[in-house]
């Protein structure tokens, strides 16, 4: 079925598919083509499902060239059997070099974790950043304002999240035969579009706990300088 009625349910988005896929094909003719052949990539992102955090856009990257599992937070969860199986599949079969678990400023799900108000199923999903934030009670606290510890859980919880993945029989089994991967923190601010990165970055069995202690500090020591 070639046209589609701009009446139809949703017609306007089959429409911007249509006039999505015409560009890409005018300003490269073999643009779908590679797209067939290629599934290389070197990098897992982890991110947050938030609809204002486009991944291959913020780093720059075409389709096929980063492999992406979002979810409520960026959480990585040791019985989130969906997680766990793109992080399998992205480290086993298609070899990825790096695993980044991005977060963001202003992120839904931290606020509705820190506001404890209860909404539903998902408050059994935001009890593992609740967690997280009483794990670094002492460093929240450092925070005079509200909007500072927010920005600061956000930051905590990347962190915790990369250390996750670190921690997984996955990435272990992976830097025990010797497969070459780092595991990295960043996170991202939705007013100027920019990535930081928080320091974290591990690349073998031992260690990540260290570097998610030195990362931490790091946080600590900047909200005392501020």
């Amino acid at each position: 079925m070639k046209g589609t009625s701009s009446r139809a349910p949703l017609g306007h988005l089959i429409e911007n598919n249509r006039r999505w896929a015409q560009g890409a094909v005018q300003a490269d003719p073999a643009f779908f083509q590679r797209l067939v052949e290629q599934q290389a990539p070197k990098y897992l992102w982890i991110g947050c499902a938030d609809s204002r955090v486009p991944a291959n856009d913020i780093v720059g990257l075409l389709p096929g060239e980063l492999f992406v599992h979002r979810n409520v937070a960026n959480l990585v969860v040791h019985s989130d059997l969906n997680c766990l199986s793109v992080l399998q599949y992205a480290i086993d079969v298609l070899h990825v070099e790096h695993v980044i678990v991005c977060g963001h400023y202003g992120c839904g799900g931290i606020a509705a974790a820190a506001r404890a108000a209860p909404l539903g199923l998902i408050d059994n999903w935001l009890r593992h950043i609740q967690d997280v934030a009483e794990r670094h009670r002492e460093t929240l606290a450092g925070e005079a304002h509200e909007c500072g510890r927010a920005d600061r859980l956000c930051e905590l919880n990347v962190l915790e999240q990369a250390h996750n993945v670190c921690r997984t029989t996955i990435a272990q089994d992976a830097w025990r035969r010797g497969q070459s991967l780092a595991v990295h923190a960043w996170i991202y601010r939705l007013t100027d579009g920019l990535v930081q990165d928080l320091g974290f970055s591990a690349r073998g069995t031992q260690g990540h706990a260290a570097e998610l202690a030195a990362a931490i500090g790091r946080l600590r020591n900047r909200g005392e300088a501020g």
